[in-house]
């Protein structure tokens, strides 16, 4: 090995243990990094638009976009989580001291089953109604205890939380203002060849901004609608009802469907059929088809990815990386195909070049 290879290598080590030592320190605070850098690149159309009117003023131009960004964004999402925490509250003590008997609701189910349905169950093991209300009872009260020891933590992590909110506000602001430089930095340092280079920075920028916007307008029209139609029926806590929905529809197919049909169910059991209809119509035909039609719209047709393989990274991206799955999951998806095509065209390539010789 000659003295040039030895320092190469030499200098790929030093490079690869100083990135990720640089990464091990901006772990603790991955998500407000992350997240800077999603809102920077959503905002960078805006941001440059500003940029056109004030040219010579890019601070400003940064900080308007920031402002807007506050406005459009961080602002709702406070409200929102305002209002969720009152109304959690309110379950909370209502599962405390029984008003909300979720054994109670089973039996009146179990109540109005066809014998057939109600011999399946106890084949099951879950036709023995006290043991299923015990358990029923035991499961809300450890709901109730979570979601206390959720306030309780998020009443402790304060400092940590306001710390990552100013984090990202300062990167976003950084970002907006010197993204340009930065990522023709990034794509100089990229050890791959130019046409390579800008096919996969395509490929990073246009699913980043499917995966998050398409989802996002997703999330918000389905727990929107979810909530409006909880709030027209008469069931407590809307908001907290609507922030499931909007949660569980980041899971594409399934999503809004596991809050609305147990209450549907319970409306048929309990004679409160004109609700059932209402709800089930509404669920199917006004909340399913947002899911059915905006999401392929919205997510599958930018980022060029079947529906099976969104639905699938999206669970592994939840499983793995929390709530930022619903973005990292695709995103790696994504450039995956991506880098394998690359892959392919280039064999390709390679392959009639050497047929020519």
């Amino acid at each position: 090995m000659n003295t040039a290879e030895l320092h190469r290598k030499i200098f790929l080590a030093l490079l690869l243990g100083v990135s990720l030592a640089f990464l091990a320190i901006l772990w603790p605070f991955y998500g407000a990094v992350f997240w800077g850098a999603i809102l920077a690149l959503l905002f960078m159309p805006l941001h440059r638009r500003l940029l056109q009117r004030m040219p010579s003023r890019p601070n400003l131009a940064a900080l308007s976009t920031l402002a807007l960004c506050l406005l459009i964004v961080i602002l709702p999402v406070a409200l929102i989580t305002a209002s969720l925490v009152r109304e959690a509250a309110v379950l909370v003590n209502r599962l405390r001291s029984g008003e909300l008997n979720f054994g109670l609701y089973l039996q009146h189910v179990i109540d109005v089953l066809p014998p057939w349905v109600a011999e399946g169950l106890d084949r099951l093991g879950l036709g023995n109604v006290a043991a299923v209300r015990a358990q029923l009872a035991s499961a809300a009260t450890q709901i109730s205890q979570f979601i206390a020891g959720q306030a309780l933590t998020v009443g402790q992590n304060t400092a940590h939380f306001v710390v990552s909110l100013g984090i990202m506000l300062y990167l976003l602001f950084f970002l907006l203002r010197d993204g340009q430089a930065l990522s023709m930095r990034i794509r100089q340092a990229l050890p791959l060849d130019e046409a390579h280079k800008r096919d996969l920075l395509a490929k990073f920028a246009t699913v980043i901004r499917a995966t998050v916007k398409g989802n996002v307008v997703v999330a918000l029209t389905q727990g929107a609608l979810g909530g409006l139609i909880f709030w027209v029926l008469g069931i407590q806590g809307p908001v907290l009802w609507a922030t499931l929905m909007a949660f569980l529809s980041l899971l594409p197919a399934v999503g809004a469907g596991l809050i609305w049909g147990p209450v549907a169910i319970y409306f048929l059991a309990t004679g409160a059929f004109f609700k059932a209809l209402i709800l089930i119509a509404f669920g199917v035909f006004v909340i399913g088809l947002v899911d059915n039609l905006l999401r392929p719209i919205l997510v599958g047709k930018d980022t060029k990815l079947p529906d099976y393989l969104v639905l699938i990274s999206t669970l592994g991206g939840m499983s793995l990386f929390g709530i930022n799955g619903f973005v990292i999951g695709p995103l790696i998806a994504a450039l995956f195909v991506a880098s394998w095509d690359l892959f392919a065209a280039r064999a390709s390539h390679t392959d009639r070049a050497d047929g020519k010789d």
